[in-house]
């Protein structure tokens, strides 16, 4: 039995017992350091934020539990205190908690994660690529086995893969989940991380999860896409507002466009994600929103024929560095704040951002979110809004990490941090 938990700096963590421990492991748990919250991306570093002194419990959900084969099943953990009150740097917890706060609003959440994830050898080093072309054919058929066996694991597991095919870059491909609540839709999303990991060794590889593998490449987003209802119907299609949405859907797309440069921290924080935080390359670097605008960092997604689900919201700022958890809970608490104080939905971009002048970009309100992880942490670290919607001990944590991190390799150039830290959320 694995149980696994993913901490501030974005790091997947776990704990194994044998199946007849399972109940021991969801109730009372076992026992965990503090520390577990404060591991940096380096393999050896620990912000010193935490106590030596101390334990806490590590529980798995039993509700989420799947079996993945080969005689192991998972099952996602979070953190209590030892009389069992929930820990307040507990990512999963954190997102709980947001999630019924939306319950409460009468709104009702579902998140569909993407995944963008290279493969490498087993040393993390770039693969041959004499045959590939960008969302190619021949990427499909270049790693069949690989794809179809992580189709048949995911059917095992119980993931819903709504589609997977080949990337921008040579060996990168993408994962696109179906939607789920907020908690279930992050499980899902790190048991898939499990899944193309385990996949990848059996083939010989490995799976690069940085958001810049390599420097000077396109790297990878872990973009979040969620749609918002109440009784009356979905918040972002059947309006009378802007691209259809309702009035409360346009006050929630105007609480993330806002709230935006203080989360970045929390979205794509990490010393690498500047790497890939360019203009023109799809990462959507600056703050705006836009119907199917690949360039905003909030893409509006039309409801129609061809969206199954219905109009929705697609954050694209996220890279594969963020804590998931942390990162629905800061998307949907901006979007909640935004519809509790009516906040003003922004001018449209209709084009790259970055091919306006900057005075037609300062009129229209766009901000640019900057490459540089001391300004991204400084944001969050002065964000009240953030503290509010995370809570104070979560915020801390993720600068003491991320603090940490940029103390520890600020010197390095742009190969060096991309070489370094290119395995260093691989499972």
């Amino acid at each position: 039995m694995i149980g696994t938990a993913v901490n501030p700096a974005g790091l997947t963590q776990a704990k194994t017992v044998p199946i007849r421990r399972t109940n021991t492991f969801a109730n009372p748990g076992l026992g965990a350091s503090p520390s577990w919250h404060a591991f940096v991306i380096d393999q050896t570093g620990i912000a010193d934020v935490v106590p030596v002194i101390g334990d806490q419990r590590l529980r798995i959900d039993l509700s989420a539990l799947r079996i993945i084969g080969d005689g192991l099943a998972w099952a996602p953990a979070s953190f209590f205190e030892q009389d069992g009150t929930p820990v307040p740097e507990c990512s999963r917890g954190t997102l709980g908690r947001i999630e019924a706060a939306l319950a409460q609003a009468g709104i009702e959440a579902l998140i569909g994660h993407e995944i963008e994830f290279l493969l490498v050898d087993p040393d993390g080093g770039r693969l041959r690529s004499a045959l590939w072309t960008q969302y190619g054919l021949v990427g499909v058929l270049e790693h069949e086995a690989f794809i179809r066996d992580v189709h048949a694991a995911a059917v095992t597991a119980g993931v819903g893969i709504e589609q997977f095919h080949p990337e921008y870059a040579a060996n990168q491909f993408e994962i696109s989940l179906s939607p789920l609540a907020p908690v279930a839709a992050a499980d899902q999303l790190a048991l898939t991380r499990l899944i193309i990991s385990r996949v990848a060794r059996r083939h010989g590889l490995r799976v690069s999860l940085s958001p810049a593998p390599f420097a000077g490449n396109v790297g990878s987003g872990a973009h979040q896409h969620f749609s918002l209802s109440s009784a009356d119907g979905p918040l972002f299609s059947g309006g009378t507002g802007a691209v259809g949405m309702t009035a409360a859907g346009e006050h929630a797309v105007a609480g993330i466009v806002r709230g935006l440069p203080e989360a970045q921290a929390v979205l794509c924080g990490s010393i690498v994600s500047g790497l890939r935080m360019q203009p023109s390359n799809w990462a959507g670097v600056y703050a705006c929103w836009g119907t199917e605008n690949r360039e905003a960092a909030v893409r509006i997604v039309r409801g129609g024929p061809g969206t199954a689900y219905g109009g929705n919201v697609e954050v694209r700022i996220v890279d594969p560095s963020a804590n998931p958890y942390f990162a629905s809970a800061a998307i949907l608490g901006l979007a909640l704040e935004g519809i509790r104080d009516k906040a003003a939905l922004p001018p449209e971009a209709t084009q790259d951002p970055a091919s306006l002048p900057e005075a037609e970009r300062d009129a229209a309100g766009i901000v640019r979110l900057p490459d540089s992880q001391p300004e991204s942490i400084a944001a969050l670290d002065g964000s009240k809004r953030l503290r509010s919607i995370l809570g104070d001990a979560a915020v801390d944590m993720v600068i003491a990490v991320r603090g940490e991190e940029h103390k520890r390799y600020s010197d390095l150039e742009p190969e060096q941090l991309a070489d370094k830290f290119r395995m260093a959320w691989s499972l």
